[in-house]
């Protein structure tokens, strides 16, 4: 055998060896898959479903059973039929009702009720309620309901999703609940068709957009046409332990004449260091910059101001203009003016952190 023929067969050897393992590690890790499941925030579910193709609470709901004998895992575990695969599902965090949505790919409801009709879920439930599933047109929903508002880690393996719930605190250091006032049939101030529910949402939007970028989680009481109660709006602000909350209004006055930025803040409540009427002045301050409009100043909450005064963070309220003001009504609807509200906001948000630091 000539030197190069040796050298041919080594190489060849090699090469089967190094096949054979690669395919001994691709069977393992086949056999013994684990996937991490992503997740979505309310916010990110509710912009991605637009416009729906299903209704909200399909036709057809059933309850999961929980086995609460079984605690000896840190995870809560919903076994899953064996034809659903890991990249079929979604964690959807729906904070403001305080459910966790587990979104299958799946249009077959009978699979469901047959599968959690003879499986239950189990492990750590102490943060679950109770279970429900839905069954869409094309996606089936494992709802659940909590006791709080949580953050998850998740893993898929072996036909079984296991999620753990993390207080928002543990996760994030820094946390804020952004406000967009009205939705539904609250419309606020309305001019010749136009609703300040559009206008404070389509802020939300921008704001978001900006946040986004940032080591600074949000939670949002409403990112669609929905009207979250007072008591509802302050609660995500001490369910998450968030460092402030920011409420975005419109004015209106039968004076059309009136125009300009006020800030509402409760002076009846005293946060030591940066509080109400800090963040309320760095929210005056810094819109009023970005916009290049007139300060209309610092306001006190009244009993009509729910969120506000009943807020136990850092609060205020930027009333971002007036709409019965002609002049300002029209700015209110353009797409680089509400961008300068926001950037105001974004401003003051950062400048608070600055603040609070010191």
């Amino acid at each position: 055998m000539t030197q190069a023929q040796a050298l041919m067969r080594s190489t060849l050897l090699y090469c089967i060896l190094f096949v054979a393992a690669a395919m001994s590690v691709m069977l393992y890790y086949s056999a013994t898959k684990t996937v991490d499941v992503p997740d979505v925030a309310q916010d990110e579910v509710v912009s991605s479903q637009q416009p729906q193709t299903e209704p909200v609470v399909p036709a057809q709901t059933d309850e999961i059973r929980i086995d609460r004998n079984s605690q000896s895992t840190n995870y809560f575990c919903v076994p899953m039929p064996e034809s659903v695969k890991a990249e079929e599902v979604v964690l959807e965090n729906h904070y403001m009702n305080e459910e966790l949505w587990i979104s299958i790919s799946s249009s077959q409801p009978e699979l469901f009720q047959d599968f959690y009709t003879a499986n239950s879920v189990y492990g750590n439930s102490k943060n679950v309620k109770d279970g429900h599933f839905e069954a869409g047109k094309e996606r089936t929903y494992l709802r659940f309901a909590l006791d709080g508002v949580y953050e998850y880690n998740s893993i898929f393996e072996d036909h079984i999703l296991y999620v753990e719930f993390v207080p928002p605190k543990e996760v994030y250091e820094k946390i804020i609940v952004v406000d967009p006032a009205y939705g539904g049939g609250e419309t606020g101030v309305v001019e010749k068709d136009v609703m300040s529910k559009d206008i404070t949402l389509n802020i939300a939007k921008a704001l978001k957009a900006k946040l986004d970028g940032s080591d600074i989680k949000v939670y949002y009481t409403r990112m669609d046409d929905s009207d979250p109660a007072a008591a509802d709006r302050v609660g995500l602000s001490v369910a998450t332990k968030a460092d402030m909350l920011i409420r975005i209004e419109v004015s209106g006055d039968e004076n059309s004449k009136l125009y300009g930025t006020t800030t509402v803040y409760n002076s009846q409540f005293f946060i030591p260091g940066f509080g109400n009427v800090e963040l309320a002045d760095l929210l005056e301050r810094e819109v009023v910059t970005s916009i290049s409009g007139k300060a209309g100043g610092l306001v006190e909450a009244t009993e009509a101001d729910e969120v506000i005064g009943n807020a136990t963070v850092p609060a205020a309220a930027v009333r971002v203009g007036y709409l019965t003001n002609s002049q300002e009504a029209i700015l209110l609807q353009r797409e680089d003016y509400i961008e300068r509200i926001a950037d105001g906001i974004y401003n003051a948000v950062m400048k608070a952190y600055e603040v609070r630091e010191k």
